[in-house]
């Protein structure tokens, strides 16, 4: 559990950013609108937002990614131009961005000295750099071998670089874009107190994220965006979850699943001692078994890059079983009887991918094409000799009125929907057909608040209506509200499991980093 230190005591409170009246405009849209953010010196300051609020854009103004319409941008009390990140990056602006800019093959001290060499030799700049590299560690207590090949750390000290990159090029003002969301629980708490230590030393951060939680546990304020304006900035200790919700969409949301017992019953889809190599002959995964039961919702947890897509992959068709098998209501599928997605599919399986960009949907389909994507060969959506094009647009119109995607527009393309819309366009399409078994991968990823709620709510009824439903998920806070039992993945294999109600994030953080490299370490039984 995330420990609070939201105090900041004796820092200087006065302004180190104030943004008055910033509006951009992309067409016709209107992303910011007489924004005003004033963030005091040597803070922590939360922004939040649902999916196309303008806190993106509020952040890509300031670090030189776009250029106001109108409006002014102060730093530390004076008049600032902001043109490019080059002139963030003079002013003492840096940013971590979601995905990190990094070279994997670089050493850390190459990463974090690239484009700021300080001088024309390289081993003299190396040297310096060194040095430098070494005072900020102890400073700010992020310690990381310099000599390391960054493509070999792990992903919690790869973000350590990247704040060192910043603070190696003089930032006084940190935006962090969504810095937790491939974290374990241990690491985001390490990452706080990194954050700590910075606001300590009189750096200002600012943390944009979807995590009320973390808002609560970290920031000294926080500041609501909809709909392209502020609508409220609260001091942190004086505000909840609840309220920051409410704000965010403008109605009561409910931040827990609202769902009854489960009623497991018989096993409709089950792995059994799966193992999948890449072409390098690495195990992604690593005699893997596992069954979710009809009327249960099963949760995988662990942190991306463990396992978790091909496990997806193999259990939907999209990669085949190369040793073990998958049975799927009673069909079993290994290398004897081999079936691909489309044959899945008919087994009553339906699959929300993980990436909905790559696999759930063309973003240059209009949406009552997505809407089809997989079921198109369906004699409901085809006449004699063509599509039929009406039966299509009905189709599209009644999914989106069900599951509230908006706007209400199948011939809208794809790509204009927000994020969450996207994906409930996707979620609408499989669950719709009540699969008898529903894979999910990621379900509310970029999804803001309100959308989650709505997601949760049409995975529970398909579970309430006897279905068994597999859900792939980073987000400790949703495997444990939303599912009835939990799987933890890492480096392939299934290393835990436990009932939700006796999972809490310290258990689960555990199993994910593989804590002392065994389950009985734990206490927690594997399957």
């Amino acid at each position: 559990m995330l420990s609070q230190d939201n105090t900041s005591q004796g820092t200087d409170r006065s302004p180190a950013i104030d943004l008055r009246k910033i509006n951009k405009s992309f067409g016709p849209v209107k992303a910011n609108k007489n924004v005003d953010l004033i963030v005091a010196k040597g803070s922590i300051h939360g922004i939040i937002g649902e999916n196309g609020a303008g806190k993106s854009t509020l952040m890509s103004i300031l670090y030189g990614f776009y250029e106001a319409d109108s409006g002014e941008i102060w730093v530390n009390g004076k008049l600032t131009s902001i043109h490019s990140s080059k002139d963030a990056i003079a002013t003492g602006i840096g940013m971590v961005h979601q995905h990190f800019m990094l070279i994997d093959t670089f050493t850390v001290l190459e990463n974090v000295m690239l484009g700021a060499e300080q001088s024309s030799s390289l081993k003299q700049s190396k040297k310096s750099a060194r040095a430098e590299l070494q005072r900020l560690s102890v400073e700010f207590g992020l310690a990381v071998d310099p000599d390391a090949i960054t493509g070999d750390l792990a992903v919690g000290l790869q973000q350590r670089v990247e704040i060192l990159k910043a603070l190696y090029r003089g930032a006084e003002i940190l935006i962090l874009d969504e810095p937790t969301g491939v974290l374990t629980p241990q690491e985001v708490q390490q990452l706080f107190d990194i954050l700590s230590a910075l606001r300590e030393r009189g750096v200002s951060v600012m943390l944009i994220t979807h995590k009320l939680q973390e808002i609560i546990a970290i920031t000294d304020e926080v500041t609501v965006m909809r709909g392209g304006t502020m609508v409220a900035t609260r001091e942190t200790a004086k505000t909840n979850k609840e309220e920051l919700a409410e704000l965010m969409v403008g109605r009561k949301v409910l931040l827990e699943v609202d769902k009854e017992s489960a009623n497991p019953q018989q096993v409709l889809l089950e792995a059994v001692n799966l193992t999948l190599r890449d072409s390098a002959g690495v195990a992604r995964l690593d005699d893997v078994s596992l069954q979710v039961r009809a009327g249960e919702i099963v949760g995988i947890a662990g942190v991306s890059g463990n396992g978790q897509t091909e496990l997806l992959d193999v259990l939907s068709g999209i990669s085949a079983v190369q040793q073990g098998s998958v049975v799927l209501n009673g069909v079993t599928i290994d290398k004897d009887n081999v079936l691909n997605a489309k044959d899945f599919r008919h087994l009553s399986l339906g699959h929300v991918a993980e990436d909905r960009h790559k696999q759930g949907m063309v973003t240059q389909f209009s949406a009552r094409e997505c809407a089809i994507m997989g079921f198109q060969d369906e004699p409901e959506f085809n006449g004699r000799l063509l599509m039929d094009n009406a039966a299509v647009t009905e189709h599209c119109t009644n999914l989106m009125q069900q599951f509230d995607v908006r706007p209400n527009n199948p011939h809208l393309k794809a790509a204009n929907f927000s994020g969450g819309n996207q994906q409930k366009l996707c979620i609408a399409r499989e669950i719709e057909r009540q699969p008898k078994v529903l894979l999910v991968g990621q379900p509310t990823r970029g999804v803001d608040i309100g959308a989650i709620e709505f997601i949760h709510q049409q995975i529970v009824s398909l579970r309430d209506a006897g279905n068994a439903v597999l859900v792939v998920s980073v987000e400790l806070e949703e495997v444990m509200s939303l599912c009835d039992r939990i799987l933890v993945m890492f480096e392939g294999r299934i290393v835990g499991e436990m009932a939700a109600v006796d999972a809490d994030a310290q258990k689960l953080g555990l199993l994910m980093g593989n804590a002392g490299g065994d389950n009985s370490a734990t206490g927690v039984a594997a399957q």
